[in-house]
């Protein structure tokens, strides 16, 4: 059991080189004054279809050991800001006006919550094994509910006054024009790159799931790729479903 949750742990690059071909079916586009202004931006998009969520299983028990205790071994509290993707993000949050010391890239806040000797949510065997995934890799991720999204998708900044209703709140928020968010045709699916909308978010019931990988300027399109890579493998030795595809999408106005 432990040898084959460690290989799916690994990514499976030959994976997303041969079987995971499939032609993306969602593509992104980019706002001008993203392009202007991040032109190093990208993120990755991941398709899993015909999952099927639980609470929780004995598959993802043992993932969420085996990666406890990796990340108590690798990194330490005090130390982990000075890590290069941290450092990267960090980066990246002080340039939208976020401050990270109050608001954490996602990837950061989950490995800190391991590092104090906390469990991580138990939300369900899907969106449990993306989080895995984001404290393997730090990369945050957001996951939605295929069947309740209208793509394309656009990396754009929020309008003065749009509502948003993120996981966890009670009410909509009123967004101003310096919230980077992604979107579809219909709705903001989540404030880039660290909330999530409730109206799209992965439910027991959910049959086919989005990943994303958030990018930052100083990550590279594989990582990016390798990080979405581990949530669909995770996702698959969690909840079954088949992969899909899974493609990193670059602001190319440089």
């Amino acid at each position: 059991m432990v040898e084959i949750l460690l290989e799916a742990i690994k990514y499976a690059e030959a994976k997303i080189r041969t079987e995971w071909c499939t032609k993306m079916q969602i593509d992104v586009n980019w706002s001008p004054e993203v392009s202007e202004k991040l032109s190093q931006l990208a993120i990755c998009i991941g398709l899993i279809n015909g999952v099927t969520a639980r609470k929780d299983n004995e598959q993802l028990r043992q993932l969420k050991k085996i990666l406890y205790e990796e990340v108590r071994s690798k990194y330490n509290i005090v130390d982990l800001k000075d890590d290069s993707t941290v450092r990267d993000y960090r980066d990246f949050y002080w340039k939208l006006g976020i401050d990270p010391t109050k608001t954490r890239p996602a990837g950061e806040a989950l490995v800190r919550r391991v590092l104090r000797g906390d469990e991580l949510p138990n939300i369900s065997t899907v969106v449990d094994a993306y989080n895995l995934a984001s404290v393997k890799t730090m990369v945050p991720m957001s996951g939605f509910d295929r069947d309740c999204i209208a793509p394309p998708f656009q990396v754009r900044f929020a309008r003065n006054g749009e509502a948003f209703t993120g996981i966890g709140l009670k009410a909509p928020i009123s967004l101003t024009g310096k919230i980077l968010v992604l979107t579809d045709r219909k709705q903001v699916l989540s404030i880039y790159p660290y909330r999530d909308s409730d109206h799209t978010k992965i439910m027991i019931e959910t049959r086919n799931v989005v990943i994303v990988g958030y990018g930052a300027p100083g990550i590279l399109r594989n990582g990016l790729r390798e990080a979405v890579a581990a949530a669909l493998s995770l996702i698959k030795q969690c909840s079954g479903g088949k992969i899909e595809a899974a493609e990193v999408f670059q602001n190319n106005s440089e």
